[in-house]
């Protein structure tokens, strides 16, 4: 797990779980095509704040289907 990802996401005041944490470093990876160290800095806090977003999207639509 990335520790700049989770304190720029601290100082957002953005609350997440460690499983959540580490799908937010794989999509930082995955958009940015470097390590999540690195890639948080290319992406600003909006974006940041989307792919939040979209894993929490993601996840509840998931407890939904298994509930």
């Amino acid at each position: 797990m990335s520790i700049r990802v989770h304190e720029r996401l601290r100082r957002l005041f953005i609350e997440t779980t460690h499983e959540e944490r580490q799908e937010i470093d794989r999509e930082i990876e995955r958009r940015t095509k470097v390590y999540c160290d690195t890639g948080i800095d290319r992406l600003s806090d909006e974006e940041l704040r989307q792919i939040v977003a979209d894993i929490w999207r993601k996840k509840k639509k998931a407890e939904e289907i298994y509930a």
